[in-house]
């Protein structure tokens, strides 16, 4: 029996957040390291957008559950 979507999906979700909020940290760092200041507006952008996108990837791209078929 198939195990229940929703558990896969807000994990692979949560997942993705943290991989896309690293990212975003490891820009916000080399901005940091490139210009005098960071602003607090950017850095909240630069860290929010990839975990959203990183989110919205890990929500709807399931391990396991892909088009083809190794028949």
């Amino acid at each position: 029996m198939d195990a229940p979507l929703f558990p896969g999906r807000a994990t692979a979700a949560l997942v993705g957040m943290l991989v896309g909020a690293a990212a975003g940290i490891l820009l916000v760092s080399a901005a940091g390291a490139l210009a005098v200041a960071v602003d607090g507006v950017f850095a909240l952008l630069a860290i929010g957008l990839p975990a959203l996108c990183g989110a919205s990837v890990g929500a709807f791209v399931i391990r396991g559950h892909s088009r083809s078929n190794p028949r």
